[in-house]
């Protein structure tokens, strides 16, 4: 009987190993199917929103949309939030999030990242006429952020810092950027934090009502959301992102969103990661 066990445990143990290694690669489902399915954000100005037009545009799109371009295959947009982000790439509901996601490494133990594809930090957004200069300004009082972002993690931590005691209750935080922006617009917080290039597309909404104060606080590099050990995907996504940087596509698509032709102008600062 004890050889019977472990004979079956012997095979199943096998059987698994065979499964793992003849298990599709996503890049082999994606190649099959002729469809990448990438999670999106839409009310991420500029990076991901719904135009006047109702046309999903923005930075991360055209990215994704070149990305697919390369792979030769059609892009799914699929609409992810902040919460949903990270899940769906868990999940398998979709194959790649492109969603301004800063790579961090509490998020890495979660899924894989390409390489930066985008450079940014965080900083605070008031009323022009607020009298707040600097985040010292605003200790004791209300500021919005959204759920489940480091922005909001960044936003209490920089309170405390500056000696605020209710820095946990006065950092309140809401379901998407724009309720966050409609809650400063209303005076219900004197400020709204999170990446600077998002806070410029909401302002730019409204010109000459809002503005940017004190130095980021802290460093953003975004990166592509990607399934858990699965190289062969990984480097077709990064091979991509290089290719798209060597070739000129990248700040094509970089200054048609953030040049200083454009309401969202944020100068480039770095550089995409490039292997030989």
């Amino acid at each position: 009987m004890r050889l019977v066990k472990a004979f079956l445990v012997v095979a199943a143990v096998a059987l698994c190993c065979a499964s793992s290694a003849f298990a599709e690669s996503t890049y082999d489902k994606v190649m099959k199917a002729k469809v990448l399915r990438a999670g999106i954000m839409t009310n991420s100005i500029p990076g991901a929103f719904y135009n006047e037009k109702k046309e999903w545009v923005g930075f991360d799109v055209d990215i994704a949309e070149e990305v697919a371009k390369r792979l030769g295959v059609k892009l799914e947009r699929v609409p992810v939030t902040d919460k949903t982000r990270i899940s769906f790439v868990q999940q398998g509901r979709i194959d790649m999030s492109v969603a301004n996601m800063t790579h961090k490494r509490e998020r890495d133990k979660s899924i894989d990242f390409s390489i930066t594809y985008f450079f940014d930090g965080q900083k605070l957004l008031v009323k022009k006429d607020s009298g707040i200069k600097d985040w010292k300004d605003a200790v004791g009082k209300k500021i919005a952020s959204t759920q489940g972002t480091t922005s909001e993690v960044n936003a209490r931590n920089m309170l405390k810092q500056l000696g605020d005691p209710k820095a946990d209750t006065n950092v309140i935080s809401f379901p998407d950027y724009a309720a966050a922006f409609q809650a400063l617009q209303n005076g219900r917080v004197v400020g709204f934090t999170t990446d600077s290039t998002i806070l410029l597309g909401y302002a730019a909404q409204v010109p000459g009502q809002f503005v940017l104060v004190g130095d980021f606080i802290s460093d953003e590099p975004y990166g592509i959301g990607l399934p858990e050990n699965d190289s062969k995907w990984r480097d077709s996504v990064n091979f991509a992102l290089q290719d798209m940087w060597a070739d000129g596509a990248y700040k094509k698509i970089y200054d048609k969103w953030y040049g200083p032709n454009t309401p969202y102008y944020f100068p480039l600062t770095a550089k995409i990661e490039m292997w030989p």
